[in-house]
């Protein structure tokens, strides 16, 4: 009989790749994880890793193994939900993570909504694609991200759409709505690899027929602005993400795209299995509500 619990062990290998990363995702040590799936190998009968040097890549069978684990994950998820849904009352607490606007357009309001039906946030600041990470590690509850993949592992909900801005430096000679294809010679701020907000740009840039000449990357949109402010370079930007930011008492521009802007669409995910939970539901339900313009 295979251990569910290996089964988790099994998860965290697949999604981080090293048993190091597994282990501090899972919050033991890398020995315990190795002994944990050295004894899932013997109870499924069949070799589940391949070792290559620091990384570990999944056989056939592993990769088998690791699509019933998630299909185990959510039905526990949903399991524990039908259980909690019969106690009296709905007070608790839910881990949301969010990026820095969604957190004051969205999870504020709603975390104050909340605390007055005994609902209480814990609230953390982190990007749409770590979140996505924090969630599938069960750090926490709901992750406000960008709508950037799909994945049989969690449930989404719509949030809201903003489009992208361009950002120009203090007097650049460009004026709104700005054809992206005028940009092509221009330096690029942009976000890190792995950021599906920069897979956004580079494919706008490529519609309008140039790859982004990039010079500095960040993941904090304050930077991005600062960095434009300072004469960096120019940037793509979802409206709502910061503005106002200033450098030597100077501050970028914005300008709206011509023609079809790029769009951001946010929404809510949580872990497949748990969106009947009623306290998860009673969230879902008011970030829906506040995201409501």
């Amino acid at each position: 009989m295979i251990d569910p619990r290996r089964l988790r062990v099994l998860r965290a290998l697949a999604d981080h790749g090293t048993v190091t990363a597994a282990a501090a995702a899972l919050h033991l040590t890398p020995s315990a994880v190795s002994q944990q799936l050295a004894a899932l190998e013997s109870e499924a009968g069949h070799p589940l890793l391949l070792r290559k040097g620091r990384r570990v890549s999944l056989t056939p069978a592993g990769e088998l193994l690791v699509a019933h684990a998630h299909a185990v994950a959510a039905e526990l998820e949903r399991a524990q939900a039908t259980l909690d849904a019969l106690t009296t009352g709905s007070s608790g607490r839910v881990a949301v993570a969010a990026f820095a606007s969604a957190i004051t357009q969205v999870v504020a309001p709603a975390l104050k909504a909340l605390k007055e039906r005994s609902i209480e946030l814990s609230v953390r600041d982190a990007e749409g694609h770590e979140s996505v990470r924090l969630l599938l590690d069960g750090e926490i509850d709901v992750a406000i991200t960008e709508e950037h993949r799909s994945t049989d592992r969690f449930t989404s909900f719509p949030l809201y759409t903003e489009p992208f801005d361009v950002v120009l430096p203090p007097g650049h000679p460009l004026q709104g709505p700005v054809d992206l294809a005028a940009l092509a010679d221009e330096d690029w701020v942009v976000t890190l690899p792995g950021n599906p907000l920069r897979d956004v740009v580079e494919m706008a840039c490529a519609q309008a027929g140039f790859a982004p000449r990039i010079r500095h990357t960040s993941d904090d949109f304050r930077a991005i602005e600062a960095l434009v402010a300072a004469g960096g370079g120019v940037a793509l930007a979802p409206r709502n993400a910061v503005g106002g930011v200033r450098v030597a008492g100077v501050a970028p521009t914005r300008q709206a795209v011509a023609g079809v802007a790029p769009m951001r669409r946010v929404v809510a995910a949580v872990r497949k299995g748990s969106e009947d939970h009623p306290l998860i539901r009673a969230v879902l339900d008011e970030l829906r509500t506040s995201a409501v313009p």
